[in-house]
Order: C-alpha cells, then sequence, then structure tokens
C-alpha cells in the first residue's frame, strides 16, 4: 500500500477523506469515527481501526451502509467509485449461467421478504455458486444470527475497500 492512499486519509481535508472513506462504508458513523482516530502512523492502524469500528456499528448504522449496496446480481449503475468496486467484485456473477443468475433473484427476494433489507455478502473471492449457498444457508438464521452475520460481511467488504483505497 503506497503512502500516496494513506496520505489521502491522513492529510486531505475532513470533506475530502470523508468523500472518499463513503466508498468504503456508507455508514456516517464509521466514517466519522475512522476519521476521529486520523492521523494513522501505517496503513495497519487505518485498517485495524476501520475494521473495529465497522463491526461495532449499531443496526440502524449498517442499515445505512446497507442501502449503499446493490443486491448480488445486479449490477450497480454510476460512474462512483463505491459502484465501480461493486461492479469489480460482483464480476463472477455476470459470467454465471442464466439459471444461477435466475436462482440468485428469488433468492433475493425471498431474502428481502425474510429479513426487510438487501443480503450482503462479501462477494470479492466467490463465485456465484457460493454466494448462492450462502443465500440460502443464511435464509435460515433468525434475525439476530442475520444482523451479526450481516455486520460481519460489512466489516469483510468494508477493508477489502479500504485496502483498494490506499492502494491508490
Amino acid at each position: 500500500m503506497t503512502s500516496t492512499g494513506l496520505d489521502a486519509v491522513n492529510l486531505s481535508s475532513a470533506e475530502q477523506a470523508a468523500e472518499r472513506l463513503r466508498a468504503c462504508n456508507a455508514s456516517p458513523r464509521w466514517v466519522d469515527q475512522v476519521l476521529a482516530h486520523r492521523p494513522y502512523a501505517d496503513a495497519a492502524s487505518l485498517l485495524d481501526v476501520a475494521e473495529r469500528e465497522a463491526r461495532a456499528l449499531p443496526w440502524a448504522e449498517v442499515r445505512r451502509a446497507l442501502d449503499a449496496h446493490p443486491r448480488i446480481g445486479e449490477r450497480a449503475t454510476g460512474a462512483s467509485t463505491e459502484a465501480q468496486w461493486s461492479r469489480r467484485e460482483q464480476s463472477t456473477v455476470g459470467t454465471s449461467d442464466d439459471r444461477t443468475q435466475d436462482v440468485l433473484r428469488a433468492g433475493n427476494a425471498a431474502y428481502e421478504r425474510r429479513f426487510g433489507h438487501v443480503f450482503l455478502i462479501r462477494a470479492a473471492g466467490r463465485s456465484a455458486e457460493e454466494m448462492v449457498a450462502e443465500l440460502d444457508r443464511r435464509l435460515g438464521n433468525d434475525e439476530s444470527r442475520e444482523r451479526a452475520e450481516v455486520t460481519e460481511q460489512l466489516a469483510q467488504i468494508t477493508r477489502l475497500r479500504l485496502q483498494t483505497l490506499l492502494a491508490g
């Protein structure tokens, strides 16, 4: 990770740094908490704080972050950094067969009916079939367990996106 990426968080104005951080996690509380710990001695310190703060978010803030995430299998639109990262993270879904995409669409609908929000999963490094299996498994969770899993997935996504930001 280059110092340029870390400098973008440490040395930018709070407004500029917040804009960059929102692409990693759209929770206003998370952005504020990460900014409050500036300056960071190194990338590892920033990543540790970012991940810890993501896992500590109250459910209302996790929901705010969820609102920025497209459904698995739906291509994020726009030119924002977050949309570009989302398209790259979900690239395996776009190359999956029609049956898998149909299963994902049906699973997303069932999940949203059950839990009232989009299914969030760290898509990077997972095949479409793995995401379908996780979706099926998580449909069996109770609300408390699912909230914990969503929060964990958000923390993982946050870390990956922050690593991308730091790499420039």
